[in-house]
């Protein structure tokens, strides 16, 4: 559609990739010019008595406006007549996607949606849906009538407050995404090993492990095709050998390590189609650690690489592939100069070296170096003084931002013939640093925010 002019990009991933679309001024004009010819089903102010008794809803999208068709079914009183039960079956037997932005902090929210379902399902509705989104609903308890939902493919729960979840999702055997990001699940039901998803997000903060792998599973059937397995946690307890190692289809890994670090460094090695990987290393404090990791020369499609820990390897002698476009670094403690390191990747559009990922006091940018990239973040080197930049250096490079670096006095020398910067962002930084014109590039903009941290 990009390449058809028919959507724009809005705006792009740090890798490069595309985030957002909007449609172009023109097509959105034809839209609403026929707009009005067009029942508004999906919309927000169709009373339903002016449906149709004949149309089938596609979409629902409950926003809690009163004037939306599907409002009084959804939060009004219960189904206790024959007269409900056919009025869901008459409009809801065709609906494919369900989306609610019901995010009152109340259990009524929850219940709502779960009546809803219930009485949905137990009337033959809602049986043709694909995509089940309740994304900040507060704790939506999914009936266990969800199981008949076999042709769901998506099923978002972020931001649900759920602690627990329904064993029996395991019988949604198409369902392709399961989201749990930011949710105060802790364990995962064993059915998980049964299912066949591609996308699966955990919530980091609550240290989500897997469960240990029920005798007589063959992975290579169930989640043998797992494409993106984000914000797992790895204990003692973790079945990583003959278990998380089986998948190796994976192509973005977002994993925390508590142990069995070598474990899970084999397992990587292993992931040739990985194009992101975030890897942190804690311990039982929760205070940075080490990092294993081998050389990653052979990941060809790695694009986006996240470390936070100390790494067991030098920055040099990982190897990192050419194809690396997002960097960054955490807790690393290199003694090396990473600029020196990193300055040929030939594709490396964003660097972040975070807190004491460089222990030492001075870095150089040299001529020609950084050829591709466009954001530098600098954040609490606090050993760090001096900063060099030659001229010819980051040719490409538009934002800058240096925070928390207490001993850096003064802005890097050279700055100024940066001409491509656009924005710097000086960030509680020593109150002697100034940005005068002399020593910033023309076009840069300076954001200087020195508020008291909390």
């Amino acid at each position: 559609m990009i390449d058809l002019n028919m959507v724009q990009i809005a705006k792009r991933k740090r890798n490069g990739k595309v985030k957002t679309c909007r449609f172009p001024n023109g097509l959105r004009q034809i839209f609403k010019s026929t707009e009005s010819r067009i029942p508004q089903v999906g919309g927000t102010s169709t009373d339903l008595e002016a449906v149709p008794k004949n149309f089938r809803i596609r979409r629902v999208a409950d926003h809690l406006e009163v004037k939306d068709i599907w409002h009084k079914h959804i939060h009004g009183k219960r189904f206790t007549y024959a007269s409900d039960c056919d009025s869901l079956r008459t409009y809801y037997q065709s609906v494919s996607s369900f989306l609610s932005f019901d995010t009152r902090l109340a259990s009524k929210s929850g219940h709502d949606i779960r009546n809803f379902l219930q009485q949905c399902i137990l009337n033959n509705c809602l049986l043709q849906l694909r995509v089940l989104d309740l994304e900040g609903v507060y704790k939506p308890n999914l009936p266990k009538d969800i199981a008949k939902l076999s042709r769901l493919r998506y099923l978002g729960l972020r931001w649900t407050y759920l602690e627990l979840l329904s064993p029996y999702i395991n019988s949604l055997v198409q369902l392709q995404t399961l989201d749990l990001k930011h949710t105060y699940i802790q364990t995962l039901p064993r059915s998980i090993w049964k299912m066949k998803l591609r996308h699966l997000s955990l919530s980091e903060s609550n240290r989500i492990t897997f469960p240990p792998k029920p005798i007589g599973i063959d992975i290579g059937r169930s989640l043998h095709d797992l494409q993106t397995l984000w914000g797992v946690f790895v204990d003692e307890e973790t079945p990583v050998k003959g278990g998380l190692d089986k998948l190796v289809n994976i192509t973005k890994l977002g994993i925390t390590c508590h142990s069995q670090v070598s474990a899970v460094a084999d397992w990587i090695a292993k992931l040739q189609y990985l194009q992101s990987l975030r890897l942190r290393s804690r311990d039982k404090q929760g205070r940075p650690s080490k990092i294993h990791l081998k050389f990653l020369q052979h990941h060809t499609n790695l694009t986006d690489l996240y470390l936070f820990g100390c790494l067991n390897t030098p920055l040099n002698q990982l190897f990192l592939p050419s194809t690396l476009v997002v960097l960054t670094l955490s807790h690393s403690k290199l003694e090396d100069d990473p600029m020196q390191i990193l300055k040929d990747a030939p594709n490396l559009r964003s660097l972040s070296l975070f807190a004491d990922s460089y222990l030492g006091q001075r870095i150089v940018c040299e001529s020609d170096s950084f050829s591709q990239l466009r954001v530098l973040r600098v954040w609490k080197l606090e050993q760090l003084e001096e900063w060099k930049i030659e001229e010819k250096a980051l040719p490409s490079l538009r934002q800058l931002e240096i925070r928390l670096c207490p001993r850096m006095k003064v802005l890097p020398d050279g700055l100024n013939h940066v001409n491509s910067l656009l924005e710097l962002k000086l960030t509680n930084m020593p109150m002697e640093i100034h940005a005068e014109k002399y020593n910033i590039p023309p076009n840069c903009e300076v954001h200087r925010d020195d508020s008291p941290l909390l």
